[in-house]
């Protein structure tokens, strides 16, 4: 039974998102405000949180930045929920490590099926980790070892940093990356180019592996924030 780690300092919210998950056979435990969040998710190691931004004490980008910080709690999949529905408030809850994010107010609905989602990809993410010499994804296979790849059987001819940045992908399904953290994981913090060179490699990438690069099946463009592999 997974455990769901609600963090909202609104009762009804918590006990509306605690009936829902509850109802659909899931363990729920609660917090009310950052610090409590933190100790919980240390001591109760949820298999994913429901964050709200606004709390008491720490906010929400706070505990997101420590969670992933701590080597016991990084990989615990984190979904924020809040009334702040501002662009950059989503690209800043992303780039500091949540796997996806819900604007109030929302459907339970919705909730429990984004919860399921994140769930079904990190059991695939868990399935990458244990096989590092090969990431294969229906008909993509990424062969580390080798520094090979083919789709649906035939080797592509990928150049360092499209494979890298295939990899870093494929490696974390369904979870968006802006393009400026794209930039600094695969290029490097000194490179002197800018996000359009992410841009330009995806844009190869989709050419090579996708039979419609203008409709992309693998890697999808999230407007205004950058881009994410194809759900699992």
């Amino acid at each position: 039974m997974p455990k769901i780690l609600i963090v909202d300092d609104e009762q009804p919210i918590r006990e509306l998102v605690r009936f829902n998950l509850e109802k659909e056979g899931f363990q729920v435990i609660q917090a009310a405000d950052g610090n409590t969040a933190l100790t919980m998710a240390k001591n109760d190691t949820p298999d994913i949180i429901v964050l709200d931004i606004m709390l008491p004490g720490l906010d929400g980008f706070a505990v997101c930045r420590a969670l992933q910080q701590d080597s016991t709690t990084r990989n615990i999949p984190i979904i924020m929920l809040s009334a702040r529905g501002e662009e950059l408030d989503k690209v800043l809850g992303l780039e500091l490590g949540a796997d996806d994010y819900i604007t109030k107010p929302f459907s339970p609905r919705e909730l429990v099926a984004r919860v399921k989602a994140r769930l079904r990809r990190h059991s695939v993410e868990n399935q990458v980790a244990e096989e590092p010499g090969r990431i294969t994804i229906d008909k993509l296979v990424i062969d580390q070892e080798r520094f090979m790849v083919s789709y649906d059987g035939v080797k592509q001819d990928l150049t360092p940093k499209e494979f890298e940045l295939l990899r870093y992908l494929a490696s974390n399904p369904g979870k968006v990356f802006t393009r400026d953290f794209l930039l600094e994981q695969i290029w490097g913090y000194d490179f002197p180019g800018d996000s359009r060179t992410v841009d330009v490699h995806i844009r190869h990438i989709r050419q090579k592996l996708e039979q419609l690069p203008e409709a992309p099946q693998l890697i999808e463009t999230v407007r205004g924030v950058g881009y994410r592999f194809k759900e699992v």
